[in-house]
């Protein structure tokens, strides 16, 4: 697909940021993306990728990323993958784009990294409105000696403070591992443990589906807050186009576009 003046009209950007467009658009015949495809790889992961009642894929990290690859005249090819097999298909050169991942040595060796362009979704605490009042922390650390009974995924990291405390047996044999984040809900609103460990945007709007709002409420207690990058198949994409999709990708966080499409999720 090659981007024509009616084109760049319908990009979101307002007209002051025009002179980015034209300069991506000259650019493009010499980073080789005149006319491409790029698969971006979503999964069963609201707000972030899910599928709608009449089979629409939609979410906050397929709409903005979607929107940087149309500004490069590109077309996007969703794969539906689980996380694991995600990384074995970008290292084979089968996906192209993966987002939300964590840069890593043994990535580095097959992937490209955009860096940290798109704001940093926090892990945080949620909490049960009684087990908030009983455990009124600032931190995770704090609930290492009490009797809190933490939820969480298996297989997750949720950073250097949850690690510790996994590493204190009698902490971590209170814990209620669990492959479904949706079990974990509805074991607080049962009462079965005081909190789960999130993603605040995940946390909010799947919390808010399950009609459970008033059962667990977020807590100002921030677990991790790294920021996670756009990872590109080495096989498939070169670094020039890679600087150019975070350029993109940092010019739809400065217009705004980027904190509209957040809110239209975790707000609904």
């Amino acid at each position: 697909m090659t981007l024509i003046a009616a084109d760049v009209r319908r990009l979101p950007f307002p007209r002051h940021r025009s002179s980015l467009v034209l300069s991506l658009l000259i650019l493009l015949p010499s980073l080789g993306i005149a006319a491409c495809e790029k698969t971006l790889r979503w999964d069963d992961d609201p707000p972030f990728s899910m599928q709608t009642a009449d089979g629409a894929v939609v979410g906050i990290d397929v709409e903005i990323n979607r929107a940087a690859l149309a500004l490069l005249g590109c077309q996007t090819k969703l794969r539906k993958l689980p996380w694991a097999r995600a990384l074995k298909e970008l290292e084979l050169g089968r996906l192209d784009i993966l987002t939300g991942a964590f840069r890593r040595p043994e990535r580095e060796v097959y992937a490209h990294f955009s860096g940290p362009v798109l704001p940093p979704s926090r892990n945080i605490l949620f909490m049960h409105p009684q087990a908030q009042q009983r455990w009124p922390v600032t931190q995770l650390l704090d609930l290492q000696h009490s009797a809190f009974r933490l939820g969480a995924q298996i297989n997750v990291s949720y950073g250097e403070d949850y690690q510790q405390l996994m590493s204190d047996p009698a902490f971590a044999a209170r814990v209620a591992l669990v492959a479904n984040r949706t079990n974990l809900w509805r074991m607080v609103a049962k009462g079965r443990i005081d909190g789960v460990i999130a993603d605040e945007n995940t946390g909010v709007y799947e919390v808010h589906q399950l009609g459970l709002s008033e059962h667990i409420t977020a807590t100002s207690v921030v677990v991790s807050s790294d920021s996670a990058e756009v990872a590109f198949s080495k096989k498939t994409t070169d670094s020039a186009f890679v600087q150019a999709y975070a350029d993109a990708l940092r010019e739809l966080v400065v217009d705004g576009s980027y904190a509209r499409i957040v809110q239209r999720y975790v707000s609904e």
